[in-house]
């Protein structure tokens, strides 16, 4: 029988008994109703499973023990990075769960100049924990034992500025220089794509683009949302120079 997956922000190690944080023994106990006894599966982005079985359930804590430490080896071998428009509510969530089923290494959300979503710093740290238990989530139901690095919101410009120097970086563009066929292999620094949000990449935002050295991908003759463009890239990319 296949076992509950649970990220929990802590270390791990076989032999070590421990309260789980609160997020983890809602999910553990409240959604998916494990008892005393049962057994299920943490992990905490190291790289490992780590087999734990429930010891006591109690209304203010849920105590583990953790039995074994299992490596996994099933991250992709290309480093993707995905620079994403910060799309409204679901439609990011959407973004970043299948974006992390998909293999990416890192999502870096940015502040374009047709974002319509604004966030101040109170809402920007709310909707950064919420982004992470999404991606913490998707992690726990594709088998992932690695989480992608999700960076704070930020602006454009400071977000390419802080890219891998080796990085071969491409933005979706019909009439873009690059063919998928015709992509080098795997380069060193991995790839960035960026992806603007609802309301595309402005002038300016193409400009700051361009002066980071982003190249344009065409990727089919239409148009799409901020909610399928990064996955389709993704899913290519994967495809041309990945593992699917």
């Amino acid at each position: 029988m296949r076992l509950t997956r649970c990220p929990v922000a802590l270390p791990l190690q076989p032999g070590q008994t421990l309260a789980l944080p609160e997020e983890a023994a809602n999910h553990l106990v409240r959604v998916m109703r494990l008892r005393e006894g049962d057994a299920c599966v943490l992990f905490n982005g190291d790289g490992s499973d780590y087999t734990a079985t429930l010891l006591a359930v109690g209304k203010r804590e849920v105590q583990v023990r953790i039995d074994a430490a299992r490596a996994l080896d099933n991250e992709s071998p290309l480093a993707i990075t995905l620079l994403q428009g910060i799309a409204r509510g679901e439609k990011m969530d959407l973004i970043l769960q299948k974006a992390t089923e998909l293999g990416v290494t890192a999502i870096v959300p940015v502040n374009a100049e047709r974002t319509e979503v604004k966030l101040d710093a109170a809402r920007a740290e709310r909707r950064l924990a919420h982004w992470r238990s999404v991606v913490g989530a998707a992690c726990g139901q594709s088998g992932r034992a690695c989480i992608p690095a999700l960076s704070p919101p930020q602006a454009l410009a400071a977000a390419a500025a802080a890219l891998p120097a080796q990085s071969l970086r491409l933005t979706l563009d019909p009439l873009g220089e690059h063919r998928l066929s015709a992509l080098p292999s795997a380069p060193a620094g991995g790839v960035v794509i960026a992806i603007g949000p609802e309301g595309g990449w402005s002038p300016r935002d193409r400009q700051q683009l361009a002066d980071a050295g982003f190249q344009g991908l065409q990727l089919g003759p239409r148009i799409l949302r901020t909610e399928t463009a990064g996955l389709a890239a993704i899913a290519a990319l994967q495809a041309r120079l990945g593992d699917l």
